[in-house]
């Protein structure tokens, strides 16, 4: 179906996917960002008292880390029903799960209150996040791609990778705003609650305008198929039975964008405080500047997968992150602001360039009937490798001989990794996906 044929309810029908993807997505990323900051903020001497300053860090990172363990489960468990009954009902499911999680970390009493229960609640808290947000990406992603025109998956597809970026904005703006109004005493002691209980707000917008999108018309032609198209009755099983290499090349492609990723959200804010010595404020700010680029570049780079292909796109800035992970901490250790800002602009950019192809990339492996589980298991194998671990190794890895070198040394080699993974993957011979009798097309083989 072309764009010119495209009625205007169906036009209207898409931009509301879009728009829902996207501030759906933010949100959701919102919350599971604040938890991040708060960790490299706050949630050492809150939740963890009776470590030293250094300890509680690297226990806060280590309670961050769970969320990315619940990843594959919410993952597995709503790409399930999303193959089965639907993407819609497990994008608001999802949503509804991360702000009930969130709102409740902001309400936790902490250890000084009740003591071990405090950091205890805090990791039930966090696994629920990971559950919710394991099941978002790829509802959110194929929503959008699967309501695309002919020759605009990758465009479509970027509107929810925009929304990770745009959720780090959201975030970084209340905690800067919060943490400037309040002071750093108040912020500390009760001002940290602020943004995980404005949340509630947030999710309720986010579930009122994903309420009103339409079902994906690829699935309702699934649902509709009388032939084997329709839905698998156990869709993680059909996956791993018959694409699993497919699964384990997706993660390991994502291992870099999310561990580097996670490496620029959430580590250097403690790092640049902690070990630079820049103010938290500073650090905030320089984060902004840099998801606003990552923002954009993932627009753009989404665009001209469409034109000249996933692979070539995917492949420049597969290439570009080795070496920005190679010089990104050498930079940062200047301590002086206009290079910092220059480290995170790079970095921005290639992350861009390896997250905004990634939505039609991982779409174009799956058939329509496996496309939930299979993207999503994919995806959050990658973040548990990848981001599930990353600010943990990165505190311990400094915690050596208190020098950055060994943290460019493992950004080096997992992206690298990620590079070697892409190139397999972006060459596997794969047969094309049968297209359903109504309904638009099913999504071609992976662009070359």
């Amino acid at each position: 179906m072309t764009r010119t044929n495209v009625s205007p309810p169906a036009r209207t029908s898409a931009r509301r996917v879009l728009v829902g993807s996207f501030v759906g997505t933010a949100v959701e990323w919102y919350d599971y960002f604040i938890y991040g900051m708060a960790a490299a903020l706050v949630f050492g001497p809150q939740f963890f008292p009776q470590f030293s300053p250094a300890a509680g860090t690297l226990a806060s990172f280590a309670t961050y880390s769970v969320g990315f363990a619940a990843r594959p489960l919410g993952g597995i468990v709503m790409g399930h029903f999303g193959d089965r009954i639907g993407r819609k009902s497990m994008l608001v499911l999802s949503l509804a799960v991360m702000g009930l999680a969130t709102t409740g970390i902001g309400l936790l009493p902490t250890y000084s209150a009740i003591g071990v229960w405090a950091p205890v609640l805090l990791v039930v808290l966090r696994f629920v996040q990971g559950l919710g947000v394991g099941g978002e990406w790829g509802g959110a992603v194929l929503m959008a791609v699967e309501h695309a025109p002919d020759g605009r998956r990758g465009f479509y597809g970027s509107f929810p990778q925009m929304g990770v970026p745009g959720g780090l904005i959201l975030a970084n703006i209340v905690f800067l705003t919060t943490s400037q109004g309040l002071g750093t005493a108040a912020f500390t002691d009760w001002g940290w609650r602020i943004p995980f209980l404005a949340s509630a707000l947030l999710i309720l917008v986010g579930l009122v305008i994903r309420a009103r999108i339409e079902e994906s018309p690829e699935f309702a032609a699934v649902k509709r198929d009388a032939s084997d198209e329709r839905p698998a009755r156990l869709p993680i099983a059909e996956v791993l039975r018959h694409q699993w290499r497919d699964v384990l090349l997706a993660g390991g492609t994502f291992v870099a964008n999310n561990a580097i990723g996670y490496i620029f959200m959430a580590y250097t804010l403690a790092y640049g405080t902690k070990v630079l010595g820049l103010s938290r404020n500073t650090m905030l700010a320089v984060i902004l500047v840099g998801a606003a680029a990552w923002l954009v570049t993932i627009a753009g780079a989404a665009v001209l997968s469409d034109r000249l292909g996933r692979r070539p796109v995917f492949l420049a800035g597969s290439l570009g992150l080795v070496a920005a992970a190679a010089v990104f901490f050498p930079l940062l250790d200047s301590a002086s602001v206009p290079v910092v800002v220059l480290a995170f602009l790079v970095m921005a950019v290639m992350l861009g360039f390896t997250y905004g192809p990634q939505a039609a990339l991982f779409s174009e492996l799956f058939p329509a009937k496996l496309r939930y589980s299979g993207s999503s298991l994919g995806y959050q194998l990658g973040a548990v490798l990848g981001g599930g671990i990353a600010p943990t190794v990165a505190t311990a890895l400094y915690g050596i001989n208190g020098q950055s070198w060994p943290i460019t040394l493992y950004l080096v080699l997992i992206a690298s990794f990620s590079l070697v993974c892409l190139f397999v993957l972006t060459r596997r011979p794969r047969e094309k996906t049968p297209a359903p009798e109504s309904g638009p097309e099913a999504l071609p083989t992976l662009q070359a």
